[in-house]
């Protein structure tokens, strides 16, 4: 399975949403994805299989020295396989390059192992207001 990850890659908005909503388990919105990525993001990393979409992570920031990953998903078939902690090292490589300082993530308890162990993410106190 070779998978190449490209930063800021071209993508369809139909391809990622399907992907996202399938990742997520949430119906097809229609999300206009480039648009939203334009405007908000540092940078995305696409991960390609034969042309195909089977990974993508959002990088968002502050403009300054914060970058926060969101979005982090990966095709069902391409799970258990690297691929996500490929995603996540390229965008922290990448907002390294931009001279971001911090690259700050949060998730559900059941993927701590991925984000501490195989990201090599380190605990922290966090706040989150409900809104």
């Amino acid at each position: 399975m070779e998978i190449t990850y490209e930063w800021r890659g071209e993508f369809d908005n139909a391809a990622l949403e399907a992907l996202h909503a399938a990742g997520f388990g949430h119906p097809v919105a229609g999300t206009d994805w480039r648009t939203r990525l334009e405007r908000h993001s540092l940078g995305w990393v696409c991960a390609w299989q034969d042309g195909t979409l089977v990974g993508f992570v959002n990088v968002v920031w502050d403009g300054g020295v914060h970058a926060f990953i969101l979005d982090t998903v990966v095709a069902g078939h391409c799970r258990t396989k690297g691929v996500g902690s490929a995603l996540v090292a390229t965008a922290a490589e990448e907002a390294r390059a931009a001279k971001c300082e911090w690259l700050h993530v949060d998730f559900e308890e059941d993927l701590r192992p991925f984000y501490f162990d195989a990201c090599g993410f380190t605990v922290t106190a966090a706040g989150l207001l409900a809104l």
